[in-house]
């Protein structure tokens, strides 16, 4: 069994890695392009930039101070359906993008410092449950990974699915039970069987061979399925069994209230 400590270092330099690739994205946008809609609805490239940038001082206030991330924590359930846009607007507002480059960029070196230094065993807290550090790259990883691929859209580019992927999709099947807690629902008893084929052909599985309830498909359709960036119904990711179907519409890989999820290509 692999180091724990060999693996969260791995998992930091993917997340690492994961970031420098979004910048290689945006470094050279012009003011037009960083004022570009998403498909998030009212967020620019730019909003999108600075929400990474906000969630990664927040995850650095949690890894280093919780008696300041609980008071965050406080202000995000006094205001549990804006306290996200509020931040990345006021960041947009105060903030050139070169200078909000900057701040992403100084930001996440210093996350990945702290992160290095939490004494291994801590529990780090979070807007869902706590984690160890491990899990929480994870996490920066995944959300980086997601914003980028709605920056990627505005600005017509296709991006080349990588081994981190890997990343998403754990995160995304570990959250199923909280996918059905955080909508007031009763998870499924039973564990399923996810196989997800990544485009080398390599296999990415969890669960037990013999599970009676099935996920499979490409790697890439079920990190956007978890990631709510686009619908079931656009993807190759398909279920054999009603709670492995209903998990599906309903997945999601990050803490916090449901979303909306993407409307379907055909209703745009």
């Amino acid at each position: 069994m692999p180091d724990a400590s060999a693996v969260t270092a791995a998992v930091l330099d993917d997340m690492r890695e994961e970031s420098d690739e979004l910048d290689l994205l945006v470094a050279g946008l012009k003011a037009h392009e960083w004022a570009a809609p998403t498909p998030a609805e009212g967020w620019t490239v730019a909003h999108q930039i600075a929400h990474l940038n906000w969630t990664d001082e927040v995850a650095l206030t949690a890894a280093t101070d919780p008696d300041a991330f609980a008071a965050e924590v406080e202000k995000a359930l006094a205001a549990p359906g804006t306290f996200v846009d509020e931040a990345a607007e006021e960041a947009v507002t105060a903030l050139t993008p070169e200078a909000l480059l900057v701040e992403w960029r100084e930001g996440r070196a210093r996350l990945r410092k702290a992160l290095s230094e939490v004494p291994p065993g801590t529990k780090i807290p979070w807007y869902g449950p706590p984690m160890s550090v491990a899990s929480m790259a994870t996490a920066r990883l995944m959300e980086t990974w997601a914003h980028g691929q709605d920056i990627a859209d505005a600005l017509g580019v296709t991006r080349k699915p990588t081994a981190r992927l890997r990343h998403v999709a754990r995160i995304g099947v570990r959250a199923r039970d909280y996918a059905y807690a955080v909508r007031g629902m009763r998870p499924p008893a039973e564990q399923f069987r996810i196989e997800l084929r990544a485009e080398d052909g390599g296999l990415t599985v969890y669960g037990p061979e013999d599970a009676a309830q099935r996920v499979t498909g490409p790697l890439l359709d079920f990190c956007l399925l978890v990631t709510q960036r686009a619908h079931r119904d656009d993807l190759a990711v398909e279920a054999v069994g009603p709670d492995a179907g209903q998990w599906l519409d309903i997945a999601q890989a990050f803490a916090g209230p449901a979303g909306p999820g993407r409307p379907r290509k055909a209703d745009r």
